[in-house]
């Protein structure tokens, strides 16, 4: 059986469904991002792509700061009301019930009720079209402690972590093995 072709698109999903925080702790915005993953390992960065007609494009622009925060089944609503709101005319903080937290190095704030918040700052922005995208080094991360095992891990199995896929949202996690099971030989070591 061949499979079908399409022409090029955004179909590389899920992704995950997260929460940007901007500005600063009094003068706060928030809003729901689709296009947003890990580009680096060392040093750690991560991206995000936004229209330059979005309110909060303007703020990270001039600010060169953001906080990506995870979301949960539990933040559903907020995650969905983020994304179609503007926080030109409304503190979508308020209206969602999301609790702001002073972050560790960057101005803007983190969400109390996310398992996990990764502080940014900005070192570059490309434009690609209908988005840019502000490339970024991870200062800082805020951790929920449950969230963290005895050896110091972290384990998101429980937090009902969100995606984002085609339209609609996802709970994710559901382990299945740990990175390099099929190359590991049964016994000691390799």
């Amino acid at each position: 059986m061949s499979k079908l072709q399409w022409k090029g698109s955004t179909l590389l999903n899920p992704t995950p469904a997260v929460l940007v925080t901007c500005g600063n702790f009094e003068n706060a915005n928030v809003l729901t991002v689709g296009w947003t993953g890990i580009v680096c390992t060392r040093p750690p960065r991560l991206y995000i792509s936004l229209r330059k007609s979005r309110y909060s494009y303007a703020i990270i622009s001039e600010s060169g700061e953001f906080a990506v925060n995870l979301t949960t089944a539990d933040m559903l609503e907020a995650v969905d009301k983020c994304g179609v709101y503007t926080g030109k005319n409304k503190d979508k903080f308020v209206m969602c019930g999301l609790v702001k937290e002073p972050a560790n190095v960057i101005s803007a704030p983190v969400i109390s009720q996310s398992p996990l918040s990764l502080e940014c700052k900005v070192f570059e922005t490309v434009s690609l079209g209908s988005h840019d995208m502000f490339l970024a080094d991870i200062v800082s991360v805020d951790v929920e402690p449950e969230f963290i095992d005895e050896n110091g891990a972290l384990r998101l199995e429980n937090s009902k972590i969100l995606a984002y896929c085609h339209g609609k949202y996802y709970q994710l996690i559901k382990p299945l093995r740990e990175l390099g099971f099929a190359v590991k030989k049964k016994g000691k070591g390799r």
